[in-house]
This record gives C-alpha cells, structure tokens and sequence, in this order.
C-alpha cells in the first residue's frame, strides 16, 4: 500500500465548522474547497496542493450575501466547478431565514469567473438559475458526459408532497438549462422520509462504466444519510428509466465512530491518482440543542471510497 493509501485508510474529519463540502482537483494541480459557513452569509474559496492542507489554507471570500431581497439570507451549499474554460460557483440563497408551510424559499444561483486563479479576478453574478418550476431549489451539481454537460439539483414539484426531489437536465451553458428536466429520485424509502421528505446533495462519480449519484435524504440531525443512484455509461442519461436506486442507504449515523448525519458530499482523488476520496460532513455527537439548521458543527471529513467487485461504491469501508 502506497503512503497517500496508508493516508486516507485513517482519514476523518479534516475542516471543522464546514458544511456540504465540495473539493475539486483542477488540471493545475490544486485543490479547491468551498463549503456551507455557520453564518450562512458568504461563499469562501480556499486552495492547496493536498487534500489535508486544505485545513490550513487561506479562505478568501469571493461573494457576500446582500442586505435584502433574493440573495440575503441562508448562503448554502456552494459548488466551485470548471467548464468551457470558466470557473463557475453554484449556490443557494434566500429572500429570509423564515419558512412558509416549513420551507424555505431558496432558489439556486451562478457566479462566474474567467481567472485561471480563482482566488483572483472578478466573480460576475450570473442570475438565477431558473427550472421549470418557480419553486424551492437548491443543491446544483454539474457533470460532463460524452460532451455534454448536465446539471442535478434538488427541488420541489408543486405538484408531488415533500421538500425535495432530484432532477437532472443538460446545459446550455454555465447558467442556462438547455432541455427539459426530468425527476431522477424522489423521497420514498422510510430512511429518505425521517422528520423531512428528502433528496438533496447530489455528487456525481464516473467510475467502471457507470454514472454513479450519491445524495442525501431526510433530517439534517443524526437522521441525515446518503442514498446511491446509478446508470450505464451508455444508457440515455436523461430517460429515468436507466437510473436504479438503492433500496437502503449506503451510509449513516455510526456511533460506534461518533459519527453522525453524514451527508452532502463531494467526490476527488487522492494526490497520486491512484485513489477515489469522498469528502462529506457529519456531527461528533447527536443531541442538537434547537434547529439542527442552526448548529454549526457540522465538519468536514474524508474517506477513501472502497470499490466491491461488482464495480459499485462502498462507502462504509
């Protein structure tokens, strides 16, 4: 075993006080890391050349929440991603911290940057990124397959009970959805169900001739888990007919770890290449003092992905 795998067979928590990590690992050689921030009032970018110093490297804030109006409240879960040459940050954000009927009024939103270094040049605010429904949205990941890029995001059908369900469409570009949508998963299994109707979070990971899609369902406390979806490589990816589901989920609460809610991941690779690494948050304890929403301690570990000789992930190794 080489030392970045002798590394990761003992990796955890690595960031404290970040939420829905996402770390990508650019063609420059670094990393990059943006994540939820207990204030839920900006979005951070830091960079380093290994996973772990990310721990210690600088966090710039490249966007700051506004004092009213659609983009100035709760500041969550943005994704830094590369495409056509431009980097792109997807997140969500809200008019107020207030429900209505127990949701929130989050819409999904795109900033752009032409900088080789994102740590540097001007972030342009590219709008709204708008879907068929004018309804609570949030969680946008992209992919790229066979040269088209896709977009997954969860969110509410006006029309189906719950809080979210996940979607996928392609796009036209960064910010702009380029075909119909269509509902890959929606809250089902009684783990998906706990406390909230979920499916949130997903992370994409192409891996021996399958598209995989990890997500997370139900309550952001100790109930919090993720669920696994997959397709061939060949399959028609917007038909969800070639997507299958796991029928329990792939990872949970461990207490035997003091691990809890783990959730809202990312997927990247060890520093040699040789190793598939999920990065996710999870909680050290389990009573939660108020709105799960609210406590900031939700950290940011990582673990190495074990692959089953059938070809599909285990992330419980």
């Amino acid at each position: 075993m080489n030392t970045n795998q002798s590394a990761y067979r003992k990796a955890g928590m690595i960031i404290e006080q970040r939420a829905d990590p996402w770390v990508y690992r650019h063609h420059d050689g670094f990393y990059y890391f943006t994540a939820s921030v207990p204030e839920y009032d900006r979005v951070e970018v830091r960079r380093a050349e290994t996973i772990r110093g990310l721990a210690e490297a600088e966090a710039k804030v490249v966007w700051r929440k506004y004092d009213t109006g659609p983009l100035s409240a709760n500041i969550w879960a943005p994704e830094i991603h590369y495409m056509d040459g431009k980097w792109y940050i997807y997140f969500a954000a809200a008019h107020t911290s207030e429900t209505l009927d127990g949701l929130f009024d989050h819409r999904m939103y795109v900033l752009e940057n032409e900088s080789a270094n994102p740590l540097e040049g001007e972030w342009t605010e590219k709008g709204q990124l708008r879907t068929e429904w004018e309804s609570f949205s949030l969680d946008a990941t992209r992919f790229e397959h066979k040269g088209t890029h896709y977009l997954v995001w969860a969110q509410r059908d006006p029309a189906i009970p719950g809080n979210s369900n996940l979607y996928i469409a392609p796009l036209a570009n960064g910010w702009t959805l380029g075909g119909k949508q269509v509902m890959l998963s929606r809250p089902e299994y009684e783990w998906e169900k706990i406390g909230f109707l979920v499916n949130e979070g997903a992370a994409v990971i192409k891996k021996n001739g399958r598209i995989f899609i990890s997500y997370s369902a139900s309550a952001t406390d100790s109930n919090y888990c993720m669920g696994l979806l997959w397709a061939d490589e060949d399959a028609d990816l917007m038909d969800p007919a070639s997507w299958r589901k796991s029928r329990t989920p792939v990872l949970t609460t461990d207490e035997e770890a003091g691990q809890y809610g783990p959730g809202h991941n990312s997927f990247t690779v060890s520093e040699d290449g040789t190793e598939d690494v999920m990065v996710y948050h999870a909680r050290t304890y389990k009573q939660i003092v108020g709105d799960p929403l609210y406590d900031p301690n939700r950290h940011t570990w990582i673990k190495p992905i074990r692959w089953l000789p059938d070809g599909t992930p285990d992330f419980r190794g």
